[in-house]
């Protein structure tokens, strides 16, 4: 299942999409929270402390809570906002969660207060610095204490606009006037932000944009009142139980019905906009102005996600044109996947005559230029090979920039291609920098921060001139690689073929002082959905971050491998064949690539052992119920036991819907095999997990004990799916963690 956006939490999420979060170091994802950055757009989809200046020349970033401009290439820091402009009248300084500069940068919208709304702090309160004046505003001061989301100024920069309790408002910066647009807001019927499975499986948090124009305001409205609540059960934090629902769509239940309304600030009257097909049985994942006031643009897709169509709507005509479709027999991404968990924006060239798609279509991931009418289409990127996901757009020198790695599918580098579609893709990244980069370029495409790791060179940050590459803070990637080139590292990387005929990338740790004539104990981690890959070349994604102690010291070897259905590079057929297989080709491929592990002649067979956490927990089952004799421990965190206790958006995505072919939902799902389990199991699941339901753990209990299966299980009171919530509770996971993996699978060679 999946698994979320890295955040401020450790493991927080689904169970895909940020699972991959769970492979790398608590100390690698702190680093990656601090090195975000994003453009200066007025959005507030995803909450940043750095943003560019508008001529990319510079950026905006918080230092000792005061906001602070940074040129390049010089690094001269000029402070743009002090403390005491910070300060309302009477009271202590904001603590500045995140800010954003008007377009003539004369204005700043500050958030502070924030809470979290499931994930993600998006709700808070929002302050208005007014540089001209120096005057400091508060945003809905009438409206409750942390309930503003979203806001964002109007392009005009003379209103501000907000969600609080699921309706949307408006604010005149002047008057400081609020005027409510929406009125029948509620928690299942939702203006302008979206419910659980939108915001879990599709991204969407910010569900309203301002026009051109300044006049009117285009918004999502989520009706879930049809949706059942789950209902988990808090009993720890009062002397009475109490019930707590959460509206979650499961596997084989309808949509929430989804439509948009163009309200006009003025009148606060709303204009249902007219899609084709039933709202229960679509989606509508992306919605945006369409480079004008007078027309949106739109994707919907059907509830398969296996079609798209892109909608082009005249607002005052109510009228509706598909400019584009696609259909495939398995499922189309959004852009969240390919976009950094970010659905929002839509990629403009060719002053809005053109705009910028992705598409799998050919048997790779490419990006393509389709005219706003639909009457035209060109590739950008050619070749057999995939984009991993969209960085920019440079228009200005003619480019667009993404990551691709053609002949590694575990590292990841900077490419640009010509917007004509003139040229193949152009390296970037220097080919000495093997391993993870990423970068945050500039909008106007001058310079770029570049992060760099691989399994040897921690995290390095760098910042280079575009397209050189050049280094203009004083070469730190290549002073790293230079100081680490001599060290010698117990990581390996390595492929082997299956005898499925399936070639899979993988890394092994070898224990310290590895002797080849004696035999060790493996443990093997696992994933396997296709959310996250755990074999990348990065810093710290290699070993196990909960073991307490050194591994390789101990004596274990430790093996990761991506297998088919996993998101690697490797083209649109590795990563579509577990289409209606999820829980049973991906679990084979894991089972016969440990097969020629283990009968490497320094593995001891009958010390075998796996572990994942929520997807990973559902392989973990798997292999430990489907191949017993293989694996001998296994430790499951938050597993997804029945399939049919997930959510509809993630599960039937890749699975179908179980009123068609509800046998491969069973036969995907691990309590259906619960009676072959003959190793160790340990479960662990927090009770107040809102993504993978503890009812999964407690249906699997029952077949276990049904069949009388002896098993361990730790549950962690109203802990959600993170397990991270409540004093000591990381520390207690990774000690059970550790001692169980040494009880049941002695480290050590012999």
């Amino acid at each position: 299942m999946k698994n979320n956006t890295i955040v401020n939490r450790p493991f927080e999420g689904s169970c895909p999409r940020n699972l991959f979060i769970q492979s790398i170091s608590i100390l690698q994802k702190m680093l990656f929270v601090l090195l975000l950055f994003i453009t200066t757009q007025l959005h507030a989809q995803v909450i940043k402390s750095s943003y560019w200046t508008k001529d990319g020349k510079g950026f905006y970033s918080l230092s000792n809570n005061e906001i602070v401009l940074n040129q390049l290439p010089s690094f001269d820091k000029k402070t743009i906002v002090t403390k005491s402009q910070l300060t309302p009248s009477g009271k202590t300084p904001l603590a500045v969660k995140s800010f954003v500069f008007d377009d003539d940068g004369k204005k700043v919208l500050i958030y502070t207060n924030s809470k979290k709304v499931w994930r993600y702090e998006t709700r808070g309160d929002y302050w208005l610095l007014n540089l001209a004046d120096n005057t400091l505003k508060q945003l809905g001061k009438t409206l409750p204490e942390s309930s503003l989301m979203f806001a964002k100024l109007s392009p005009d920069g003379s209103k501000a606009a907000y969600v609080s309790n699921h309706n949307i408002y408006v604010e005149d910066i002047a008057t400081n006037k609020i005027t409510q647009l929406t009125k029948d807001g509620t928690d299942r019927l939702i203006n302008g932000t979206f419910d659980w499975v939108y915001e879990e499986e599709f991204g969407c948090r910010d569900g309203f944009r301002w026009s051109p124009d300044s006049k009117s305001i285009a918004y999502w409205q989520v009706d879930a009142t049809k949706i059942r609540n789950y209902y988990m059960l808090n009993t720890t934090d009062s002397i009475y139980s109490r019930v707590v629902p959460v509206e979650y769509p499961k596997v084989g239940e309808s949509p929430s019905p989804v439509k948009i309304g163009v309200v006009n600030i003025t009148t606060a009257q709303t204009k249902w906009i007219t899609i084709p097909g039933d709202a229960q049985q679509h989606y509508i994942p992306r919605m945006e102005w369409a480079n004008n006031s007078t027309q949106l643009i739109l994707e919907q897709l059907n509830r398969k996600q296996n079609e798209s169509k892109i909608y082009v709507v005249d607002i005052a005509a109510n009228t509706n044109k598909v400019i584009h479709s696609e259909t495939t027999k398995d499922w189309i991404e959004v852009k969240s996947y390919w976009n950094h968990d970010d659905p929002s924006g839509w990629d403009w060239i060719n002053n809005g005559k053109e705009f910028l798609w992705v598409s799998e279509k050919d048997g790779w991931r490419k990006i393509y230029a389709i005219s706003k009418d639909g009457s035209t289409e060109r590739k950008i990127i050619k070749g057999n090979h995939d984009m991993i996901s969209f960085v920019s757009v440079d228009e200005t020198h003619g480019y667009v920039y993404y990551y691709a790695s053609p002949d590694n599918a575990t590292q990841q580098y900077l490419y640009r291609a010509k917007l004509d579609g003139s040229t193949d893709g152009e390296r970037v990244t220097p080919l000495n920098q093997n391993g993870m980069n990423d970068y945050k370029v500039s909008p106007t495409g001058l310079y770029a921060s570049h992060n760099f790791s691989n399994h040897i060179v921690p995290q390095t940050r760098e910042w280079i001139a575009l397209p050189s590459h050049d280094a203009i803070d004083g070469h730190k990637v290549y002073n790293a690689l230079e100081k680490m080139k001599d060290v010698k590292s117990n990581i390996e990387f390595f492929q082997l073929t299956t005898e499925d005929n399936v070639t899979m990338d993988g890394w092994i740790i070898k224990p310290d002082k590895f002797d080849s004539t004696k035999k060790y104990p493996v443990v093997f981690y696992v994933y396997t959905e296709p959310a996250a890959q755990t074999v990348e070349d990065s810093y710290g994604s290699q070993g196990s971050f909960l073991y307490q102690g050194d591994m390789a010291a101990d004596g274990y070897i430790q093996v990761s491998l991506d297998g088919r259905g996993t998101p690697a590079p490797k083209g649109a057929a590795w990563r579509k064949a577990i289409y209606k297989q999820l829980g049973r080709m991906n679990v084979r491929d894991q089972a016969m690539a440990a097969k020629q592990i283990i009968a490497r002649p320094y593995i001891d067979a009958n010390r075998v052992a796996v572990w994942g956490w929520s997807g990973g927990g559902s392989t973990t089952l798997h292999l430990l119920f489907q191949y017993p004799d293989i694996y001998k421990t296994g430790i499951a965190i938050a597993p997804v036991a029945n399939q049919l206790c997930y959510d509809n958006i993630y599960q039937e995505r890749y699975m179908g819907l179980p009123q068609e072919n509800k046998d491969d939902f069973v036969k995907g799902s691990p309590v259906t095999y619960a009676k072959n389990l003959k190793g160790n199991l340990l479960v662990v699941h927090g009770t107040g997990d809102d993504n993978v339901h503890y009812q999964n753990t407690e249906m699997l209990i029952n077949e276990l004990v049904k069949n009388n299966k002896q098993f361990q299980l730790m549950s962690y009171p109203n802990r959600t799916h993170s397990i991270s919530e409540g004093a000591g509770t990381f520390q207690h996971l990774a000690t059970l963690y550790t001692n169980y993996l040494r009880a049941n699978c002695p480290p050590g060679a012999k």
